[in-house]
């Protein structure tokens, strides 16, 4: 049996919203519709995926299955898309992507005047979509800092920076001109903890606790001023983001961020190795 990926979208919009009628506007199509469409699924799987009655909308514990294996499928449809698409345009464009506090435009400058005919794009990501734009095919080189899950990509070192703790203006540490990992403990971090390996072996935690942590430094920047915690971020990204309601401190005790060139490890590019050279020449610690 083929499975139609079109069915299963309208799938998964019902099982996010638990309502026929809201996962239909979210679709823009007619209700009706959505519910013919979810009933052949239902017909082609042999299986119930929802039930429903005037109150409610829930899923079985086939659709939970489906649910849970259905993100994965569609987003690995998706990166196909975008790598037959990338492969189509051949050497016509370029993507190179970088995290916040980066500055590639020395690379990105030599490369678009090697290849002038050629259009040279650049991609910001987060924590959480660093590697995951090569693995899609968003673009063809990262920028990233480590640690990442090296799985099926290269990595060329190219420098590494210091780590700074950055604090609210009037915390009790912020008038010190330096401080230690264990001066921030019992402070609540506002990032994902595997970002910081010493904070988790610190205090053991492996989440952070409340408020969310917010992945864009904007938003961590935002939590910070407004006392409800800290952050820990490379030095370049810090003084990218400066402002007056937040101070950033050197930690004596804590290692660097270490930046990386990555890309996909199956791609034989000469575009990539050339771009790699030219990384390692443009990009440096501030």
């Amino acid at each position: 049996m083929d499975l139609d990926l079109r069915k299963i979208r309208y799938f998964m919009a019902v099982a996010r919203e638990l309502n026929f009628g809201r996962a239909a506007r979210e679709l823009h199509i007619a209700q009706p519709v959505l519910s013919r469409q979810i009933r052949a699924l239902e017909a082609e799987l042999g299986v119930q995926l929802f039930m429903r009655d005037r109150r409610r909308t829930e899923l079985t514990p086939a659709g939970e299955a489906l649910y849970a294996d259905a993100a994965p499928l569609l987003a690995g449809a998706e990166a196909l898309r975008r790598r037959v698409g990338r492969a189509a345009r051949g050497a016509d464009s370029f993507t190179v992507a970088f995290m916040p506090g980066l500055i590639v435009t020395g690379a990105v400058r030599a490369l678009t005047a090697a290849h002038p005919r050629m259009a040279v794009d650049v991609l910001r990501t987060s924590w959480a979509d660093q590697v995951e734009v090569l693995r899609d095919g968003r673009a063809d080189v990262s920028c990233v800092r480590l640690p990442i899950d090296q799985r099926g990509l290269k990595v060329r070192a190219l420098f590494d920076e210091p780590r700074v703790a950055v604090l609210p203006t009037g915390h009790r540490l912020a008038s010190k001109s330096e401080l230690h990992l264990s001066d921030l403990a019992g402070e609540t971090l506002l990032q994902p903890h595997a970002a910081v390996p010493e904070w988790q072996a610190m205090t053991g935690d492996t989440a952070p606790s409340e408020p969310p942590a917010a992945l864009a430094v904007e938003e961590k920047l935002e939590h910070v001023a407004a006392e409800r915690g800290v952050v820990i971020l490379p030095q370049s990204a810090a003084g990218f983001y400066h402002r007056p309601d937040v101070t950033a401190i050197a930690i004596a005790d804590i290692g660097p961020s270490r930046v990386a060139l990555a890309w996909d490890a199956t791609r034989r590019s000469r575009l990539i190795s050339e771009f790699a050279d030219l990384a390692a020449t443009h990009l440096r610690a501030p």
